[in-house]
């Protein structure tokens, strides 16, 4: 469970968006080509500036972003396998490439620094060094 933060932060590029009637995060923008937008400095700058309050949001994004308080809190639970590994590949690649991306995120959805110390061990027992 600890290591669904990896997911939160794609839960930062489009992965965990709205509920559907059986309580987990819709599967509609599963296939959202998560490669296309981390590859591509506009395309994450443009989910980045919405996801921190810095700029118009697309339907997926404005999804994603409401969705990031609860699948931190909450473990990512109502992630789909699917949802969890887009999130650990965004994260990832944010911590590994666009480090000042994800050091604003985690100011703004961890400013305490209570999820940074909720999954610390499982996210660096998968590799990535916070």
């Amino acid at each position: 469970m600890k290591s669904n933060l990896l997911i939160c932060f794609v839960v930062v590029l489009a992965v965990c968006y709205g509920k559907p009637a059986d309580d987990m995060y819709t599967s509609k923008y599963d296939n959202v080509n998560l490669d296309e937008i981390l590859n591509s400095d506009r395309l994450l700058a443009n989910y980045m500036n919405c996801l921190l309050d810095k700029g118009k949001c697309t339907p997926e994004a404005a999804e994603l972003k409401k969705n990031i308080p609860d699948a931190l809190e909450n473990g990512c639970v109502k992630c789909n396998e699917k949802q969890k590994n887009a999130g650990e590949k965004a994260l990832r690649f944010l911590i590994e490439n666009k480090r000042h991306y994800f050091d604003e995120l985690e100011k703004k959805y961890d400013p305490e620094g209570k999820y940074r110390a909720r999954y610390e061990k499982d996210i660096e027992a998968k590799g990535i060094k916070l």
